[in-house]
């Protein structure tokens, strides 16, 4: 210490009392201070100017700081005389930003410009409040880039995670060198936390009042206060509590009026951030909800008004209850979150956004999160997790992070106590927030599962709700991949060697992941994707995910052979598709055949791709059947062809059939029925044999027109129904032309049209206008009710109408006559029922029963064969056995018929009106 502390010049190293090496030489220049450790080391630091040189600072431990800041100002020694610190040359760089003073949600560029080469550069954040710096690596708000002579790091929409100072850390001659810029970040509102948010007080119960608002951890030096301050006897009062301040307001009296309050935070050059919070006064012939002790203490509040209440202790957010209209309390609403929780999830968003090491900090995470799983006790707490475990799978998949086979485990047990959590007051509340959370964790799964480290293959895990077996493949393996988990059912997965063949063995080796998640039948949304229709199926209890991974690339493309054993009723194999359904997922067959398995309770999946898998079971269900197909195209084609004749017939025989006007009105509605009919009937046939799919525009227009005709169909047998109902009840009224046809016409055209175009209108911009598997009305979101409903109405009326005819037809005029008269009757009545039934379109009572129950094959057969039969039924009952049809018919054709006295096709007695017309 005496050589520091005395002046050195050119005469004092002439004094005789120095040792003779002293006094020869002829300057002294001081580089290293040690100083003793109580460990016997010395701690060594560099006088200014001077350095320790990049390779012994690497090869010792820095006096302070923690090994991911290695500072070179001060390094550890076992002896004094080890090393001594250099000259240090110019600095090479020039560290500069654009702004050290950005605006919140704008973006930060730090550049360095080098006039020497500098290798092992690397960027730091020493953050407000944080003992040790963060390294900064690319990320969703980090960017870096570099090129000869200059580094530049970019920080996207800045916030007050991103104030503090910035470090560049480089070598460059031989030194380590750092850089550094302050960063500075306005505050702005939402920083800035209040409570309450707005309050009502009664003044004759008033007690007073405290107004908080506090301030995060800045670099900025901000004066906090509040207004108005001419009321008397307000005081406020500072606090701090775990870096964050406070300004409390106290109000002891009750203010005269409605009052707010402004929590104003000022720093030197820049604007002033206002908080307000407004203060009601509760009038006597106001209207408030009463004091309550539902969830917390709920004062008296004006109606129209929130009440906010505060978290309880070790959590964070806010209770709020809305005041109704009328007085009454609204239903609880909790933020709350568990700190521990909320903490982590800040760290991991950070960490995805650019700070920190994910190679280090993601196992650091995962071994906390069971402890994080136990501490959930709301919904909110299970979303947060969640999205923490989320946000982690996005690190890794970003970072391509390989794990190792502790933290897979950890997160793996973690996984499988959250499985275990409550569905009723956990799962589903969080789901009904967050439709798509059960599907985000699911893919958090599929993809951590696939990260373990390839030195820790393979790998194998039971647990109660998870189990995962792993293995490493080289590309001489000669055998098929496969493995069996021992669950209940049990499940096989095998991988053929000829798809394995396919693969790019970049690496030389494959890693393949298969996992089994029980209890997931509560937690996934039972959304069904295209080609699954309508049925409702099982939930599946257990879920496969398998995955393979080529070097650093996941194959999603291959062949697998999945058995499900303890299958019963009709399966299908299905895979999370979690796409689908605005990002909640669904359940989806795409590329998935069911087969027979090895057993009867066992189905053989054979899929084209990877992802989670499972089994729909339906015990009701009817599959898909290539004979149920064939018939109806068969139906149709010959439906077709009846109608087509029928024309052809009219076309003959029109003016013979048509010479008073209840026959022409007959004839007009069934000559409408058949071109409805046949329109529609070759639209349907169309999208069978060209097979089109809900997503092609020609397939909307298809459905569009078949909701149409179909409709124009029964309105056109409505209409052809009213008019045999008028002649029944109003025998001797006389019908005109000029009314009757465009009423008609109304009825059979614009009616169905209007029905069609707002069914268009209301459910296509929904998404629930078309089926997911066919070119037809979708029954889950309501459109194909409003065809069902005028259908069964139309049936319904049309029922009357037989029902009358029937009363008619079976009057005591007729049945008071001989045996033979009686008999003569009856089977009038059953030609009747046998003619009107398919014409006014009963058959649909029974389509209506197939789609209530699909589960029965029976009516699904008789529907198809009744309802694709409709032209032959009109062509033979509405046409060819008309009477004075077969007349024109053999006139025509140059036969001569002679006159037989018989039963007509409406009955004698409805012969009998029309002709007295």
């Amino acid at each position: 210490m005496e050589v520091l502390e005395k002046k050195w010049d050119q005469s004092s190293f002439s004094d005789p009392t120095l040792p003779s090496s002293l006094r020869a030489l002829i300057d002294i220049s001081l580089t290293t201070v040690c100083a003793a450790r109580r460990d016997g080391g010395f701690n060594c630091n560099c006088l200014p100017g001077h350095g320790w040189n990049a390779s012994i600072c690497s090869h010792h431990s820095p006096c302070h700081g923690s090994y991911n800041f290695r500072s070179c100002d001060c390094i550890i020694f076992d002896h004094p005389n080890t090393g001594y610190c250099q000259l240090l040359p110019p600095a090479p760089g020039n560290l500069s930003l654009n702004s050290a003073l950005p605006s919140p949600g704008s973006t930060l560029i730090l550049a360095i410009l080098l006039s020497h080469e500098a290798t092992e550069l690397k960027w730091y954040l020493w953050p407000v409040g944080n003992q040790i710096p963060v390294r900064l690596q690319a990320g969703t708000q980090v960017s870096l880039s570099a090129k000869k002579g200059q580094a530049v790091l970019t920080i996207t929409n800045i916030s007050q995670d991103w104030a503090g100072q910035y470090v560049c850390r480089f070598v460059s001659w031989g030194f380590q060198w750092e850089l550094r810029r302050v960063v500075e970040v306005p505050l702005q509102a939402s920083d800035v936390l209040r409570f309450p948010r707005q309050l009502s007080i009664p003044c004759n119960a008033f007690s007073g009042f405290q107004l908080s608002c506090c301030i995060p951890n800045t670099n900025l030096i901000y004066a906090a206060s509040w207004s108005p301050t001419y009321l008397s006897g307000t005081t406020a009062l500072l606090s701090k509590t775990s870096g964050i301040q406070c300004l409390t307001l106290v109000v002891p009296s009750c203010p005269k009026n409605d009052t707010e309050y402004t929590c104003k935070l000022q720093s030197p050059g820049l604007d002033p951030v206002s908080i307000p919070i407004s203060v009601s006064i509760i009038q006597d012939q106001d209207t408030t909800c009463p004091q309550d002790s539902l969830g917390g203490d709920w004062n008296v509040t004006k109606a129209g008004h929130m009440a906010q209440i505060p978290c309880p202790l070790n959590r964070t957010g806010m209770v709020e209850r809305h005041c109704g209209a009328k007085g009454i309390w609204g239903p609880i609403n909790s933020s709350c979150i568990d700190v521990r929780l909320a903490a982590m999830f800040h760290t991991a968003q950070l960490l995805l956004a650019g700070q920190g090491q994910p190679k280090k900090k993601v196992p650091q995470l995962m071994a906390q999160l069971r402890e994080q799983v136990a501490a959930v006790g709301s919904p909110s707490d299970l979303i947060t997790l969640l999205d923490t475990v989320k946000i982690l799978a996005q690190v890794v998949i970003r970072a391509r992070t390989e794990l190792s086979r502790k933290t897979l485990e950890d997160f793996l047990m973690a996984t499988n106590d959250l499985l275990e959590l409550d569905p009723k007051s956990l799962w589903a509340p969080a789901q009904a927030q967050v439709p798509s959370v059960s599907s985000a964790i699911l893919q958090a799964v599929e993809s951590l599962g696939r990260s373990l480290c390839s030195s820790d293959h393979p790998f194998y895990l039971t647990l109660p709700n998870v189990q995962l077996q792993t293995q490493l493949l080289g590309p001489m393996t000669p055998e098929d991949y496969s493995v069996a988990f021992s669950t209940h059912p049990p499940i096989r997965v095998t991988i053929p060697h000829h798809a394995l063949a396919q693969l790019a063995w970049e690496t030389g080796h494959v890693s393949i992941t298969s996992m089994v998640l029980r209890k997931l039948s509560h937690i996934l949304p039972m959304n069904h994707g295209q080609g699954l229709g309508d049925l409702v199926y099982a939930t599946p209890d257990l879920v496969l995910s398998n995955s393979i991974k080529d070097g650093n690339q996941t194959v999603t493309k291959v062949k697998i052979i999945m058995d499900f054993g303890g299958t019963k009723g009709t399966p299908t194999c299905v895979f999370w598709d979690h796409n689908l359904f605005q990002g909640a997922g669904a359940w989806s067959r795409e590329g998935c055949e069911a087969g027979v398995g090895d057993t009867s309770s066992t189905t053989k999946c054979v899929c084209l791709h990877l992802t989670s898998f499972s089994i729909l079971m339906s015990l009701h269900s009817v599959p898909d059947n290539p004979t149920l197909t064939l018939l109806s195209q068969m139906g149709l084609g010959a439906s077709i062809l009846a109608l087509l004749l029928c024309l052809g017939v009219y076309r003959i025989v029109w003016r013979t059939v048509v010479r008073n006007k209840i026959s022409y009105f007959r004839h007009v509605a069934l000559l409408n029925v058949v071109l409805c009919l046949l329109a529609a009937d070759t639209f349907f046939l169309g999208t069978l044999l060209l097979s089109l799919g809900p997503p092609s525009p020609l397939c909307l227009a298809v459905t569009f027109l078949c909701h149409f005709f179909y409709l124009a169909t029964f309105f056109w047998m409505l209409a052809q129904a009213l008019v045999l109902a008028h002649q029944l009840l109003f025998v001797f009224h006389h019908l005109s032309k000029h009314q009757v046809l465009p009423i008609m016409f109304i009825l059979g055209y614009l009616c169905p049209l209007g029905f069609a175009g707002a069914t268009l209108g209301l459910y296509l911009p929904r998404g629930q206008y078309m089926q997911e598997d066919a070119c037809w009305l979708d029954g889950k979101g309501g459109a194909l009710y409003t065809f069902v409903g005028p259908v069964l109405s139309i049936v319904g009326v049309n029922g009357l109408v037989l029902a009358m005819a029937v009363v008619k037809l079976l009057r005591p005029s007729l049945s008071e006559g001989p045996q033979i008269e009686k008999r003569q009757a009856l089977l009038g009545v059953i030609k009747a029922l046998f003619i009107l039934m398919p014409i006014f379109g009963l058959t649909w009572v029974l389509g209506l029963a197939t789609f209530m129950d699909r589960g029965n094959e029976i009516p699904h057969y008789l529907f198809t064969v009744l309802n694709t039969s409709q032209g032959i039924f009109i062509l033979l009952f509405g046409c060819l056995t008309d009477k004075k049809v077969q007349e024109a018919l053999l006139k025509h054709f140059c036969c001569i018929l002679p006159a037989v006295s018989t039963v007509s096709l409406a009955t004698n007695d409805v012969s009998n009106f029309e002709s007295s017309k």
